[in-house]
């Protein structure tokens, strides 16, 4: 084992205990828009960091954390603490620019495929995945490698997320987003409320996955909230 693999594996322990996995990776590109790291070195190797299943949320429900956007700022917290430990900065999906590619760090960092939900589809995980933040670091890391392969998506014959949403929020390439949100409103609404998203838990890639319905529950209320603010 080479000294920038057990890095990568030192970095994965020190996330364990937060619930939260080390996904991936790669060396960086002029086209990955990687910003520079805050004492002007160059970004060489991206990390990416996730949630799958319920640990993540088991772990930040024992914090019980109560200011404004308490997941966002209790993931950004232990990426922090992680890369002040492994001389590494932090990027996070809701910093904005330059930091938005988000979507392409995760496809270049595993094998993950946008799934006509425009969510990202992972082999095991299926929709029932995230990613909190990404770990930018001077050097280049050695990463697991995967190989690439086609979205399960393509195989999919009734491609059932697109007729389970009981509104129709979700075509081809289309989310009706003011849809979405007048029926999560409703009473009628509040299963998908509680329980997340009918068209998420129509997809039978990763069913087991499900974090359980607290999580989903908290995004929900989340996503309905940004977007009444």
């Amino acid at each position: 084992m080479s000294i920038a693999s057990e890095l990568y594996d030192a970095i994965s322990h020190d996330l364990r205990e937060s619930g939260l996995l080390a996904r991936g990776g790669f060396s960086t590109r002029e086209s990955d828009q990687a910003p520079d790291l805050r004492d002007g070195r160059a970004a060489r190797t991206v990390i990416m960091v996730g949630n799958a299943g319920p640990s993540m949320w088991q772990a930040f429900s024992r914090k019980q954390p109560t200011d404004p956007d308490p997941l966002d700022r209790w993931s950004h917290a232990i990426l922090e603490r992680v890369a002040a430990q492994h001389d590494a900065d932090v990027a996070m999906p809701s910093d904005g620019p330059p930091f938005a590619p988000f979507q392409r760090w995760a496809m270049r960092a595993e094998p993950v495929f946008p799934s006509p939900l425009g969510l990202l589809i992972h082999p095991t995980w299926g929709l029932w995945h995230g990613y909190r933040g990404a770990l930018l670091f001077p050097m280049v890391i050695e990463v697991p490698r995967h190989e690439a392969t086609e979205s399960l998506c393509d195989h999919c014959e009734n491609q059932p997320c697109l007729s389970a949403c009981p509104v129709d929020a979700f075509q081809r390439n289309d989310y009706r987003v003011d849809a979405c949100v007048a029926h999560l409103e409703t009473p009628e609404g509040q299963i998908c409320m509680t329980s997340g998203c009918r068209a998420r838990h129509a997809c039978p890639v990763g069913q087991s996955a499900f974090p359980g319905a607290d999580q989903a529950g908290f995004h929900m209320r989340a996503f309905v909230s940004g977007r009444s603010s």
